[in-house]
């Protein structure tokens, strides 16, 4: 997954909890229920989708770190 990916989950995510609360306010809570779930189902997937870019950046600069390290002796 990509950092497009995870911005494109968060605004699925603003979507299905906008028409969660939409539908709360009508009162048909059984698809107030569904869009929760599918908005959380979208924040966990941006989430992990930032981790996962969190720490491929993180094990980058600890590979130039290593790499500086090991040039200067």
């Amino acid at each position: 997954m990509s950092l497009d990916e995870a911005s494109r989950q968060l605004e699925a995510a603003v979507h299905d909890a906008r028409v969660s609360f939409d539908c709360i306010a009508l009162g048909e809570l059984e698809r107030a229920h569904t869009s929760a779930i599918t908005a959380r189902a979208a924040v966990d997937a941006a989430e992990y989708a930032i981790r996962v870019e969190v720490e491929r950046r993180a094990s980058e600069e600890e590979g130039a770190t290593a790499a500086r390290e090991e040039a200067q002796g």
